[in-house]
């Protein structure tokens, strides 16, 4: 079975930056599971995965234009640290869901000076060019359950 709308890809993967440190994988844990067509994955790397068939090993590098974006200046914001709840709990570095009419996103405290702190809207890879490893366990339907919430709700092997 190939990997086409409305089917469950089910990949192991290991994704790397430009400089070769290994950002995020799978391996040590369980398969990644998404619902191909339904916006689970970035662009880029649900275009590469399309029609692929499980025991597809490959390498793909992904433009950011199809990953997480570029980087956008105007994402990056001060606002007061009164606007946080657990002020203490604010230092550069510290990450926090935001949530706005556009729905939530993940954001970066940059600075803080006095009472004002910097915060970064943009993704944590944006504007990164992202090199995966990726290899195709299995290849199932989507239940109408799964289909009808958008997302896989069983692991790898449960099916």
């Amino acid at each position: 079975m190939k990997i086409i709308a409305k089917k469950v890809g089910i990949i192991n993967y290991t994704l790397k930056n430009g400089n070769g440190d290994t950002l995020d994988t799978s391996e040590g844990g369980e398969p990644l599971s998404y619902i191909h067509g339904m916006k689970n994955l970035i662009p880029g790397m649900e275009k590469v995965l399309e029609g692929r068939e499980p025991g597809e090993k490959f390498n793909t590098v992904i433009p950011s234009e199809e990953a997480y974006g570029n980087r956008k200046e105007d994402f990056v914001n001060q606002v007061p640290l009164s606007n946080f709840p657990e002020k203490d709990s604010v230092k550069a570095g510290v990450q926090f869901e935001a949530k706005s009419e556009q729905g939530s996103r993940i954001a970066t405290v940059v600075d803080i000076q006095g009472e004002t702190v910097t915060v970064d809207f943009n993704h944590p890879l944006a504007g990164e060019t992202l090199h995966f490893e990726v290899e195709v366990v299995d290849v199932r339907d989507a239940t109408s359950d799964e289909l009808s919430h958008g997302h896989v709700h069983t692991g790898c092997c449960d099916h």
